[in-house]
């Protein structure tokens, strides 16, 4: 193996990164009317967006339909060699396709495309070359031409796949906008992990792994802290008669009464409690509830169902839950 000097392995580093910037930036002129018409299409597409190439560009392809898909475009994987030996099968009457091909005159795309239009499907061309045979069959064609790619040898795919993946990415972000797809729509997509979580998670789903700790305003101290330490969150909720909160007594409250009282003995827990803990309702989002927590630095807050105490949310609840 030979050892390259360190200066020579930098420049080439930050050679290929400007190079790959610049195919970026080199894509800005061709967002455009062709782009235009293609996201249109797409919004109103009644069936499938089926993506397909050859290459590295069905490696783009695939990522392409995973980013629709979670984004509330439905979308499918179709080889562009795999197509013209049955899988053209999968394209339905209204599905719309899109094939991905820096040269756009590779043999099966000279295929695959007329194949396509003879089904009756709209064809969209993401092509590195306007003068190919793909840009010159399909319905509408985007643009991701690049000056060079960042091989060496100005061979290996490298910009031109840049330059496909982001504007892959432009499509379905467009899309978003256009379909006003939210993050509720957003979570249905992603139920698994921290990130739906985040999204569909609540409060009232949170509490249900505890019991509920709660002492009336008049209860002595030695129950206080039975009830706190029995319910393991720090905390419990002080009660009045109507079984309303009126506060709450943690760790850190027993704490700084140990140092501003000598005698606690006749001591009830309104005499320690803080007034008017912070509360949310129940079917609100919990990270909505760690938010709140950040805002106020606390751990705990005490989670109602309309007027009703429902329960504590904890901070360790969030962490164990992957929303930290």
């Amino acid at each position: 193996m030979n050892n390259k000097p360190t200066n020579l392995i930098i420049t080439s580093a930050l050679k290929t990164l400007k190079l790959e910037a610049d195919s970026i930036l080199e894509l800005i002129p061709y967002a455009g009317d062709s782009l235009v018409t293609a996201v249109e299409m797409l919004a109103a597409c009644k069936g499938r967006v089926v993506i397909s190439g050859i290459g590295k560009s069905a490696i783009v392809a695939q990522k392409i339909v995973a980013t629709m898909n979670s984004t509330g475009t439905p979308a499918l994987f179709m080889h562009a060699a795999d197509a013209i030996h049955g899988d053209l099968g999968m394209i339905q009457q209204d599905d719309i396709v899109i094939v991905i091909s820096k040269s756009g005159d590779s043999p099966e795309i000279k295929v695959l495309a007329p194949l396509v239009k003879n089904f009756g499907n709209k064809l969209i061309g993401m092509v590195g070359n306007m003068q190919s045979y793909l840009a010159a069959h399909a319905d509408v064609c985007i643009n991701t031409t690049v000056s060079q790619e960042a091989c060496p040898n100005n061979l290996a795919p490298t910009t031109s796949t840049t330059a496909q993946m982001v504007m892959g990415d432009v499509l379905a972000i467009c899309l978003i906008e256009v379909k006003d797809f939210k993050t509720v729509d957003f979570a249905r997509f992603h139920p698994g992990g921290a990130l739906g979580k985040r999204m569909y998670l609540k409060c009232g789903d949170l509490i249900k792994l505890h019991e509920k700790p709660f002492v009336s305003e008049d209860e002595s101290i030695k129950n206080v802290i039975v009830e706190i330490s029995k319910k393991r969150l720090g905390a419990t909720v002080i009660l009045n008669k109507d079984e309303k909160p009126i506060g709450i007594v943690t760790d850190g409250d027993v704490r700084r009464m140990f140092e501003k009282f000598d005698d606690f003995i006749n001591l009830k827990a309104k005499d320690i409690m803080s007034i008017n803990p912070k509360m949310i309702q129940e079917n609100l989002l919990a990270v909505e509830a760690l938010e709140i927590m950040k805002i106020f630095n606390i751990t705990q807050i005490v989670v109602m169902n309309d007027k009703e105490y429902a329960g504590i949310l904890h901070l360790h609840d969030l962490i164990k839950e992957g929303i930290i």
